[in-house]
């Protein structure tokens, strides 16, 4: 894939009394990519589109740079203790992607550039729990690869954690421009992720992201310079000939992976779902789309957030789990498999 350039970009005027923000604004006007002020980073006008499709994918080619004002961590149950606040939204355009229903019609990408707040802020919530570890995600509610090579935000982040004896760092990401954070001394305190699916999935409804193959490549160079890896296989489709496209999956990861990153290997398993809120927002943005979403095929399960989603029927959850499960078992005895919904 190419490098993410922005269509646009808005900046809060305060970001420029940082050092980061200075040096994102100055990588940005090498590129030519137009650059306004607005008054908050909450919001911000400017953004066209006429339809909500438009305003979707204009959204998505638009990079706000900012300054985080609030001191406490949204929680990230149960996967971390806290998120590490650095970006949200990403250029990807998924069709089922949950970021499509939580960050409104115009869910354009934004930076912080005051990192030092934010790390202090971190340091606090770290002695608050010593001398338990805690845990911090980077990606709840973002993708941060596409913008890393204009603001370095996971480097810092990286070594930051690195430096702590009680903090850990986890994100997750479908990008694979990964070279630049090779070389940052991670001191294994960082759980890089990436979210996979079957090639068959990625090629129908991933939209601006890299291939499977290009994912994987990017798991083995990550691997192969000592971090701790993950992957979140998601959403699993129950489609005709899907065992043979998501063991063509492991069998990728398989030939990528060193023997070295098996014995801490973690995955994420999350089958397909969607609720009635997702569904109406996807067939506004995607309104060719065929993801699976025939309510009656599927049984209505309440959430423990006081809503309900379309899941698998019990057999058909019952076979993809049992499947996965058996598959990454003979491939990677070692791994971890954190969770299966």
């Amino acid at each position: 894939m190419n490098v993410f350039v922005p269509k646009r970009a808005f900046f809060e005027p305060k970001a420029l009394d940082y050092p980061l923000g200075k040096e994102i604004y100055e990588k940005l006007q090498d590129l030519a990519v137009p650059i306004q002020f607005t008054g908050s980073h909450n919001r911000v006008t400017g953004i066209p589109g006429n339809t909500a499709r438009e305003a979707f994918r204009e959204a998505k080619r638009t990079l706000v740079v900012g300054v985080r004002k609030g001191t406490k961590f949204a929680s990230c149950k149960p996967s971390a203790h806290y998120q590490l606040p650095l970006n949200t939204s990403c250029p990807s355009m998924c069709e089922y992607c949950y970021l499509a229903t939580t960050l409104g019609k115009k869910p354009y990408l934004r930076v912080y550039v005051n990192t030092e707040d934010i790390f202090t802020q971190a340091e606090a919530y770290i002695a608050e729990r010593a001398p338990a570890i805690t845990w911090f995600e980077g990606a709840a509610t973002s993708d941060p690869i596409p913008t890393e090579y204009l603001t370095g935000l996971l480097f810092k982040t990286i070594e930051f954690f690195g430096r702590q004896e009680l903090g850990r760092f986890r994100f997750v990401t479908k990008h694979d421009k990964v070279d630049s954070l090779l070389r940052a001394r991670h001191n294994g305190h960082t759980r890089f992720r990436f979210s996979l699916n079957a090639a068959a999935v990625i090629e129908k409804y991933e939209h601006v992201t890299p291939s499977m193959l290009e994912r994987v490549a990017a798991a083995g160079k990550v691997a192969g310079a000592g971090y701790p890896v993950g992957f979140i296989i998601a959403p699993i489709f129950y489609f005709s000939g899907w065992q043979q496209e998501y063991d063509r999956l492991v069998a990728a990861l398989d030939a990528q992976l060193p023997a070295a990153a098996r014995t801490d290997l973690t995955f994420e398993l999350i089958s397909h779902r969607f609720t009635k809120r997702a569904k109406n927002n996807i067939l506004d943005l995607f309104p060719e789309t065929d993801l699976p979403m025939t309510e009656s095929e599927r049984k209505y399960k309440y959430g423990q957030f006081g809503y309900g989603k379309y899941v698998y029927q019990p057999e058909v959850l019952k076979e993809i789990k049992e499947f996965m499960l058996e598959r990454l078992s003979a491939v990677f005895p070692q791994a971890k498999v954190e969770y299966f919904v």
